[in-house]
């Protein structure tokens, strides 16, 4: 089968097209024909082996295990079940988050357990339906790290537009809450279209500074000190982290449970992982309409390297997504 591999540490001109072993599932597993396959900020980590530390995740320091294959979350038709699995069939369409299975999205086919695995509905296409799960998981369970929420209670959304910000303001309003989402200025109307009360352009504003606080923080990137998330939050506010530069994930890591006070300021960090019932709770607010993902650029397979380019560049609004690689024929 093609798939996009890597053999050593890079950007996206270490990636190559080639053809590889097809996988076979077990037991427990199906084998999916991938539709569609969304970037997310770990392909982008794993492929430049930075952090030093993540690099043993996927090989060891040096190099990557060989012909490493990226691509997290996807979308496709199932095409064999192992013996074990009764709840899909060959001929489904579903979508999953292969991270906690070794990645392998960016191929033309890949296994996973079925324990993963979620029915795609039928209402969203497989490009969309790629663009939901690691992200969208990540940005519920923040949410729901926050604790007790009530209607009406105040949110500021740091990092708003990116692929996990946008799904937090829209979940975050679903939920009742009132949002102030903290992106660029060249977001800010998308942002707004999404629900959100009040958005901040941080190129012309900062917010730790206007003396606004908020019973909840939700900083997903953005080069903010802890301390200025501390200094916008009440006095009983959470704050949640869940993404940014390494530095700001060790800081809220360590230095969290030392600024958190019982009865007073919190400060939390939480890590995604492949969940299929936060997934099939999104699906509703999806078929709700209180939920829809947001695509900036659909590449074709062939085009992988100038998908994860254009990534890193920082422009993005949404997701990326990339297409099943049978458009090569």
């Amino acid at each position: 089968m093609k798939a996009i591999v890597f053999n050593r540490f890079g950007h996206s001109n270490v990636l190559e097209l080639k053809e590889v072993a097809k996988p076979i599932a077990k037991d427990d597993e199906v084998l999916i024909r991938i539709k569609a396959i969304s970037i997310n900020k770990a392909d982008v980590i794993l492929m430049n082996g930075s952090p030093f530390l993540a690099r043993p995740m996927i090989g060891s320091f040096f190099k990557p295990r060989k012909n490493m294959t990226l691509g997290s979350d996807v979308s496709g038709i199932i095409e064999s079940v192992g013996n074990q699995v009764t709840d899909f069939k060959i001929g489904d369409e579903v979508m999953v988050d292969l991270s906690g299975s070794g990645f392998g999205g960016l191929a033309e086919y890949a296994t996973v357990k079925a324990s993963f695995v979620v029915a795609k509905p039928q209402n969203i296409s497989f490009e969309e339906a790629s663009a939901i799960p690691l992200a969208g998981v990540t940005a519920f369970k923040s949410l729901k790290k926050l604790g007790t929420i009530r209607k009406g209670q105040t949110i500021l959304i740091h990092g708003a537009s990116g692929g996990v910000g946008y799904y937090a303001v829209q979940i975050a309003k679903a939920m009742g809450l009132e949002v102030t989402a903290v992106c660029s200025g060249r977001h800010v109307e998308m942002v707004r279209s999404l629900g959100a009360d009040h958005v901040i352009d941080y190129g012309k504003e900062d917010f730790s500074t206007s003396g606004k606080t908020y019973d909840f923080i939700h900083a997903v990137n953005g080069a903010v000190s802890i301390f200025a998330y501390r200094k916008a939050l009440k006095p009983e506010g959470v704050y949640v982290m869940s993404g940014g530069a390494m530095s700001q994930l060790m800081k809220a890591m360590i230095l969290g449970p030392i600024l958190s006070k019982k009865g007073g300021k919190q400060f939390r960090s939480v890590s995604s992982h492949a969940d299929q019932k936060d997934l099939q709770v999104l699906l509703s607010f999806v078929a709700e309409g209180t939920l829809q993902p947001v695509i900036d650029r659909v590449f074709l397979f062939e085009e992988t390297a100038k998908a994860f380019e254009y990534f890193e560049s920082n422009r993005v609004l949404g997701k990326i997504v990339i297409q099943g690689s049978e458009v090569l024929g």
